[in-house]
């Protein structure tokens, strides 16, 4: 035991801002920025299908053909649930050696708005299923890579995807130079409200760089999404059967809890099982007092969500206060191993849940005042890590199908400045800064790599299609 205490805090020494400094310089001889730019399939490059075969073992059975007919609609939606397969790849790039909590699955879908509790409203990652601590270029190289698999989905030219990729990396490596200069606090505290945003738009308007119409597009979304809270998802999700709020069915998208039950289970059991859930998840908040105590369990329903995640277990719960109005919705989710767990090590945390919501709490400027988690044995016999978050608080997101360069060019640009401030947060970012410098280099050579890789991603989409059509995968569209 004195040898690992000694091990972990040789591991965490204090290093002064020049030893920093001289080691983001070092991991420039080590892996020189240029380096970045190569992307080649490894020649014992796993199948494509068999690894997405492999997922869909221990998810719902009746589910997988659901993810499948998503990931489906184009190279775009594979690439979002391809993240197993890029980090399996990502694994033989070069790596720097300077770790951070890496969001995962850092591609453009997985950044957007949401109410703090304080009640601003914030940009940020909003997925972190796959978070774990390992290199910080993978999560850049992620990113940069979905943002020229989009643009190829949505017709831009070769030198517009360009230019959208170099100023989401270029401007990935200024706010880390800038978060490198902060206090601790500082770094820690940065944010990116919707104030913020909008003077930046403005500012892209004035320039010209930015039409009228995309500025007032973007007032509406963020309009939008402070409407977008749980009496909206009462008035669409709910109603009142037999003088009791019920979550509405709309198989196989939602399907009430009793529905998909065991026979010889009744209500009760079903709320023995969720009241043993709200019990241990309760244990995992915060404060003493929380405001969940004044709230009773309802109902509950699962409900199919995203692309990559489609399933795994997530079910959300109908909560009520002091009366049908005063309603919260609660979204429990299931947590699996991280797809980067094979590749940079096991998480050191015994929950799987858990590992989400340190890695959330981590990462963002402001996390979900109800984040927590739980482990429970399921009313199907098995066990299972969940995170528990609210299902809307103020959720609002860009429609990257419907973009155009211009304001793909801007939106890059804020999930590039939104990464990075993550990064700074837990991860070395002075070392980071220093060696990414005041050039260019790097947002050319990962420019070069997402070229590379969207291509793989085009082959792979192929190659999966493929096994579609053979009736090797199952898929289910339009759902």
């Amino acid at each position: 035991m004195a040898t690992t205490r000694t091990a972990r805090a040789s591991r965490h020494r204090y290093l002064t801002v020049p030893e920093r400094v001289a080691r983001g310089k070092a991991a420039r001889r080590t892996a020189p920025r240029t380096s970045h730019a190569a992307w080649a399939p490894a020649a014992n490059r796993p199948d494509p299908v068999a690894l997405l075969e492999e997922q869909a073992q221990g998810r719902i059975p009746e589910l997988v053909p659901i993810r499948h007919g998503r990931m489906l609609v184009s190279p775009f939606t594979f690439f979002r649930g391809a993240a197993l397969l890029m980090a399996s790849d990502l694994d033989g790039t070069p790596r720097t050696g300077i770790n951070v909590q890496l969001c995962g699955d850092a591609h453009l879908s997985n950044f957007g708005a949401f109410g703090s509790p304080e009640r601003k409203l914030l940009f940020d990652i909003n997925d972190f299923d796959e978070t774990l601590p390992g290199p910080w270029e993978w999560d850049v190289k992620r990113l940069a890579a979905s943002v020229e698999v989009a643009g190829r989905d949505l017709g831009f030219s070769r030198r517009d995807r360009r230019a959208a990729v170099v100023a989401c990396v270029g401007q990935y490596r200024t706010q880390i130079r800038e978060s490198s200069r902060m206090t601790t606090l500082d770094a820690w505290y940065d944010h990116l409200d919707a104030d913020r945003i909008m003077a930046w738009i403005a500012e892209e308007t004035a320039a010209k760089r930015l039409d009228r119409r995309e500025l007032k597009e973007a007032a509406e979304d963020i309009a939008r999404a402070r409407t977008r809270d749980h009496l909206r998802v009462l008035s669409k999700r709910a109603d009142t059967v037999d003088g009791r709020l019920r979550i509405v069915a709309e198989p196989p998208l939602i399907v009430p809890i009793e529905d998909i039950s065991h026979p010889d289970l009744t209500t009760r059991d079903i709320e023995r099982s969720v009241a043993k859930l709200m019990q241990s998840y309760r244990r995992t908040l915060s404060r003493h007092h929380h405001p969940i105590e004044e709230f009773e369990y309802v109902h509950a329903a699962r409900k199919v969500v995203g692309v990559g995640s489609v399933g795994t277990q997530a079910v959300i719960l109908l909560m009520r206060g002091r009366d049908d109005r005063d309603v919260i919705f609660l979204q429990a989710k299931e947590a699996q191993e991280s797809v980067l767990e094979r590749f940079v090590g096991k998480s050191e945390l015994p929950n799987h849940g858990q590992r989400v919501v340190v890695g959330q709490r981590l990462m963002q400027a402001a996390s979900d005042f109800f984040l927590g988690w739980v482990r429970v044995k399921d009313l199907d016999g098995r066990t299972r890590d969940y995170y528990v978050r609210q299902l809307h608080d103020w959720k609002g997101g860009v429609e990257v199908e419907t973009m155009r360069p211009t304001g793909a060019t801007l939106y890059a640009r804020l999930c590039g400045a939104t990464l990075a401030r993550a990064h700074a947060r837990w991860g070395d970012r002075i070392a980071i800064a220093s060696y990414l410098g005041k050039g260019d280099s790097f947002d050319e050579a990962i420019a070069d790599f997402a070229v590379a890789y969207a291509d793989q991603n085009e082959r792979d989409y192929e190659t999966f299609a493929a096994a579609v059509a053979s009736g090797r995968l199952a898929a289910e569209t339009g759902l």
